[in-house]
């Protein structure tokens, strides 16, 4: 019989099988054309049995789910079943899956996929603490977003989770030192998603980038978990100072889009800022903060204290009720 191949990347390595009944079984090994001259091609190899049934299945695991989905999506349009394949289906992690994506969404002519695919699995294959935030950013689209279909949608289509995933491998790079290859991925990332993340900011998991256009967040910023950042935010500083000089955004907070928080200020735990604010000064926990520059609603000595975490509830409007001044 012809060779039998396991074209898991996370290995980068072929597996021979003589058993007919092996689980690995390809055709088209080398399919025609090469549409990159100069770029080994990697065009999706047909599978002809499916690799879920014999991975050590976790139905509660994200990943899994999104095998799930994708065979579902297949079913329903066949025309995807290659482009699924080689994102998803043939391989046997979700690190393997993410650093294909990324690798192929953020390569050149000059800088090919293949050779970011080998620096990106690298960095996953030794962080699991990444894979795991990556897990919940996945279940903050598909809870928070009510466009997101599936998993797989977010983790194919929503630019916001591929660039804050691409800015968890920056920032693993930045912090050993490897400073050139991590501003070449934020480079790379603001082209490909207009998303300008710099590898020193530091991001907490559960983290919902909606939409994700025009998101700038600066070198010393720190963004909790649970947080929701729509298009537009920016976190900056306010001059040309060095140091510590951008915003600390707590846990379970909600930015409206386009809204700047400028300086080395903090957004408290559960606070609330609307869309187009521009916020100079701290803003205490479980409030809301609007308007340019930002006020906080019910005024600094009494303001109105939130009782839901806006970061999960995604309210973006409650607050217009007690804005007395509010017209049409």
């Amino acid at each position: 019989m012809a060779p039998c191949i396991d074209t898991s990347r996370s290995t980068g390595k072929a597996l021979l099988s003589q058993d007919d009944d092996s689980r690995f079984h390809y055709i088209n090994l080398f399919p025609p054309g090469n549409l990159f001259p100069g770029r080994i091609s990697r065009s999706p190899i047909t599978i002809t049995s499916s690799l879920v049934p014999d991975f050590d299945r976790d139905d509660g695991d994200v990943w899994f789910k999104m095998l799930d989905e994708a065979k579902s999506d297949v079913e329903q349009e066949p025309v995807l079943s290659s482009y699924y394949h080689s994102s998803i289906t043939s391989h046997r992690s979700l690190e393997s899956a993410l650093a294909n994506i990324l690798s192929v969404k953020l390569s050149t002519l000059a800088l090919p996929s293949n050779t970011l695919f080998e620096l990106f699995i690298s960095v996953l294959e030794e962080s699991p603490e990444m894979i795991e935030s990556a897990k919940q950013d996945l279940l903050a689209a598909k809870e928070r977003d009510p466009a997101c279909v599936s998993y797989v949608h977010c983790f194919l289509s929503f630019k916001g989770f591929l660039a804050c995933q691409a800015h968890r491998i920056a920032h693993k790079l930045w912090a050993q030192d490897r400073k050139i290859l991590a501003l070449l991925i934020q480079n790379r990332v603001s082209e490909a998603f207009a998303v300008d993340i710099h590898p020193g900011a530091k991001i907490g998991k559960g983290v919902l980038l909606d939409h994700a256009t025009a998101v700038v967040i600066g070198e010393t910023a720190v963004v909790g978990d649970n947080v929701s950042i729509l298009h537009g935010v920016t976190l900056g500083g306010t001059g040309k100072q060095c140091g510590d000089r951008h915003p600390k955004i707590g846990d379970g907070v909600l930015i409206g889009a386009g809204t700047c928080v400028l300086g080395n200020i903090t957004i408290g735990e559960g606070a609330k800022v609307g869309s187009g604010s521009v916020v100079l000064k701290d803003v205490p926990p479980h409030t809301t903060a609007v308007g340019n520059p930002a006020r906080l609603i019910g005024g600094k000595e009494n303001p109105k204290m939130l009782d839901k975490i806006p970061g999960l509830s995604m309210d973006q409007t409650s607050y217009l009720t007690e804005w007395s001044d509010y017209v049409i």
